[in-house]
């Protein structure tokens, strides 16, 4: 018996994505105090991945935003 795939539901999309920007924003905030708390304590390599780990995060927020906007523009049509 073959099963049929789930129809595409992208009623929630706005949400989610609306969701996942709050909560990496949250991450980077926890970072950032983490990294201040901790400044004298890290080794660079461990400061350098911490970093790099927020500049990807700052880049997966506009990720998020950009597919919001293709979402608002979906739903106009």
């Amino acid at each position: 018996m073959h099963e049929r795939p789930n129809p595409d539901d992208r009623s929630d999309n706005v949400e989610r994505l609306q969701e996942s920007i709050s909560n990496t924003m949250e991450n980077m905030r926890e970072t950032k105090d983490y990294l201040k708390a901790h400044r004298g304590e890290l080794r660079p390599k461990q400061r350098q991945d911490l970093r790099r780990q927020q500049a990807q995060r700052a880049d997966a927020i506009e990720g998020f935003r950009r597919e919001i906007e293709d979402e608002a523009e979906d739903r106009s049509r």
